[in-house]
């Protein structure tokens, strides 16, 4: 069972224990899992879904969120099949703690995927709209315009420097 973080109406999904146990040995890429120790912290984990603290051994893995996704769904997302580097703790750890919308407090593209994985579209959300609207509203909004179109399965949440996967919300 996957542990996940609530929204007012959306779950937010990090990567599942059993992926990241797949993903410790040998990652997507078929590369062996290297860890190291994080001096700084501040790196995003999706394996609970919060920033790492300095000293804690973490890992940057390859992983293909929508690979995964498609394997429990029969989708079959092809060119949109990609893989990208994810923090992970290096160790199990006990997930997700709080109901807090992880990593809400910077811009982020929220991108549309249908049921056979294809791309539908993304939007750009600004946490810091220029009103008093709270982050997670902000982000509440696009979750629920993006579930309003019956097509759209999945929703990836990524960063905007990088494109990087932070986890997935799936339709309620």
């Amino acid at each position: 069972m996957t542990t996940t973080h609530r929204t007012m109406a959306h779950t937010a999904r990090p990567i599942a224990p059993e992926v990241l146990r797949s993903l410790r040995a040998t990652d997507d890429a078929g590369r062996p899992m290297a860890p190291f120790t994080d001096e700084e912290g501040g790196a995003p984990l999706r394996c609970c879904l919060r920033r790492s603290e300095p000293g804690e051994a973490i890992a940057l893995v390859s992983y293909a969120p929508l690979r995964r996704w498609a394997a429990e769904t029969g989708a079959r997302p092809g060119a949109y099949d990609e893989q990208g580097p994810v923090f992970v703790h290096a160790e199990p750890c006990p997930g997700p703690t709080g109901t807090a919308l992880p990593f809400a407090q910077a811009h982020r593209v929220l991108r549309r995927y249908s049921s056979d994985g294809r791309i539908l579209g993304g939007r750009l959300v600004n946490p810091s709209d220029g009103t008093e609207t709270p982050c997670e509203a902000v982000f509440e909004t696009a979750f629920a315009e993006a579930f309003a179109d019956p097509e759209v399965a999945l929703v990836h949440v990524r960063a905007v420097e990088y494109g990087c996967f932070l986890y997935e919300v799936r339709r309620p």
